[in-house]
C-alpha cells in the first residue's frame, strides 16, 4: 500500500487500499481487538483531533524517570509536581503502565543513503518486535523514500512483521521519475511519513503509542514540515524515538554527513522520546532497541483535570518534575481541542 505524496495519498487510500487501513481501537487486555467501524483514513489536516476527553476532561501523560543509575520504578503521585502553563495541577491518577496495550509504528528509511545499513535495520527491527510485542499489542510498518509505503498494517504477529520488514527495498527512483505524481523523484519524505503515521494510524488508537524511526535524519521533498509532523504526533499523544543510523560510505566516510540530527532531536524530545545515535554499528543498534524496551517497561501514566477547562485549540505546555537528580522524559505539551470520546 502506498501513502505517497500528501495531497494524493487520500485518494490512493480511499479508492484502492482503504479496506485494509481502517483505524481501530487499541485491544483490551486479555482479549482480541474489537472490530473497527472507523471511517477511511484521510490525509488532510483536520481540526477535530482530540487530546482531551471531553466527558471527564482528563489529560493523560506517559513518562519515564531516571537517575544516573537507571530507571526509577517506585514513584507515587505525591513524589511529582505537574505544571500546565506554569499553573500547578492536581494529579488524579498515577500508575506504572508496563502491561498496558502498546501500539508501535516502525518507520524505516529506505532512501539511497541507507543502502548499506538497511540489512542491520531489518534484522534488529524484527528482533525488537519479536521481543516487545505481546498478544494484546499491535504494530505496523512504514517505509519512506521518494514515497511513503505501508508495508504491514496492524498486526500482533512478529512473524508477519518480519516478512514485511524483510521485503523493504532501497528506492531512489533513479531513472523512473517519482511515483508520487510530482514529476521527478523528490528525495526522502521523512516528515510526510511521520505525519501520516501519527495522524492516520495512531490518532484513533487508545493507550500507549510510540513511533520508532530508523533514519539518518535527512528530509527532502516532504510537503509536511518538522512543525506539522511534531504537532501530529503530539495530537495523537504518540512518543517518537529516533534511531540515527547512517551509511558512512554513502557520505564519503564521514561519521556525520547529514544535517537532520537537530530536527530529529526536537521531534523526539517534544513528543516525550529521545534520539539514539548508533552510527552504522550493528551492536549499538541492538542496544538502542534494548534501551527503548527498558523504557517501555518502566513507563508511568498520570492523568489530571486541567485548571483551564477551555477547549480553545491552544497548545498547553507541560512541566513535570519528580525529585532532585531525576530526569523526566515526557511530552512537552498538548493541544486543548474538543473532539469525540477517544482519549489519547
Amino acid at each position: 500500500m502506498r501513502l505517497s505524496a500528501v495531497h494524493v495519498a487520500a485518494a490512493l487510500l480511499a479508492v484502492s487500499l482503504a479496506p485494509c487501513l481502517h483505524a481501530q481501537e487499541a485491544p483490551s487486555p486479555g482479549g482480541p481487538p474489537p472490530a473497527s467501524d472507523a471511517p477511511n483514513l484521510q490525509v488532510e489536516h483536520q481540526d477535530d483531533i482530540q487530546t482531551i476527553k471531553t466527558g471527564t476532561t482528563l489529560v493523560n501523560m506517559y513518562f519515564s524517570v531516571r537517575d544516573k543509575q537507571g530507571f526509577i520504578t517506585n514513584l507515587h503521585k505525591d513524589d511529582c509536581d505537574l505544571y500546565e502553563n506554569k499553573d500547578l495541577q492536581t494529579i488524579k491518577n498515577f500508575t506504572q503502565e508496563k502491561n498496558l496495550p502498546l501500539t508501535i509504528g516502525i518507520l524505516l528509511d529506505t532512501s539511497g543513503s541507507q543502502q548499506n545499513v538497511l540489512p542491520l535495520e531489518q534484522e534488529s527491527g524484527a528482533t525488537f518486535l519479536k521481543e516487545v510485542l505481546t498478544p494484546k499489542d499491535e504494530a505496523f510498518l512504514i517505509s519512506f523514500d521518494i514515497n511513503v509505503d505501508l508495508l504491514s498494517d496492524y498486526t500482533s504477529s512478529p512473524r508477519e512483521l518480519k516478512r514485511a520488514i524483510d521485503k523493504a527495498q532501497i528506492n531512489t527512483g533513479a531513472g523512473t521519475g517519482s511515483m508520487t505524481g510530482h514529476g521527478q523523484a523528490r528525495g526522502t519524505l521523512l516528515f510526510d511519513a511521520v505525519y501520516l503515521a501519527a495522524h492516520d494510524k495512531l490518532r484513533q488508537e487508545a493507550g500507549r503509542k510510540i513511533l520508532v524511526l530508523l533514519t539518518d535524519g535527512g528530509d527532502q521533498g516532504s510537503q509536511e514540515t518538522l512543525k506539522t509532523a511534531t504537532e501530529a504526533a503530539q495530537k495523537a499523544n504518540a512518543i517518537i524515538y529516533v534511531i540515527l543510523i547512517a551509511d558512512r560510505g554513502f557520505y564519503g566516510g564521514m561519521s556525520i554527513g547529514y544535517s537532520g540530527d537537530r530536527d530529529m532531536e526536537k521531534l523526539a524530545t517534544d513528543t516525550g522520546g529521545r534520539v539514539i545515535n548508533v552510527g552504522n554499528n550493528g551492536k549499538k543498534l541492538e542496544d538502542a532497541f534494548a534501551q527503548i524496551q527498558d523504557e517501555l517497561r518502566t513507563q508511568y501514566l498520570l492523568s489530571y483535570t486541567p485548571t483551564n477547562l477551555k477547549l480553545d485549540g491552544t497548545f498547553r505546555t507541560l512541566n513535570l518534575s519528580c525529585g532532585k537528580g531525576y530526569k523526566v522524559q515526557t511530552r512537552k505539551g498538548y493541544y486543548a481541542i474538543a473532539g469525540d470520546d477517544n482519549q489519547n
